[in-house]
């Protein structure tokens, strides 16, 4: 397993040296890489897709949160949190782009 910030700060929430207010505050405030593909604009590609094996976690991902929610290192609430926490960071960087991209 790889450390990255995400497992860092949620080994921290485990142990109790962060709350889960400060977790999600860093989460927040970081950036997020996407993990999501495009949809498909065919059957064809729909097709295609379901051919193809998942795609691997990605370090420093959203991948990282739902795969401790799904070992049991994160309650539901905990889970939920964080969740909210990331969609925020993603709605303030596209935010961001869209403005950047309108004064271009």
């Amino acid at each position: 397993m790889v450390i990255t910030e995400v497992t860092e700060l949620i080994a921290d929430l485990r142990n109790g040296s962060l709350s889960l207010e400060e977790v999600a505050e860093r989460f927040r405030g970081r950036t997020w890489p996407r993990t999501r593909k495009p949809a498909p604009a065919s059957y064809l590609e729909m097709a295609a897709d379901a051919l193809e094996d998942p795609q691997p976690d990605v370090p420093g991902s959203f991948d990282e949160v739902t795969a401790a929610y799904d070992r049991g290192e994160l309650t539901r609430t905990q889970y939920r949190a964080l969740a909210e926490a990331v969609a925020h960071s993603l709605r303030t960087e596209d935010q961001r782009l869209k403005e950047q991209e309108g004064s271009s």
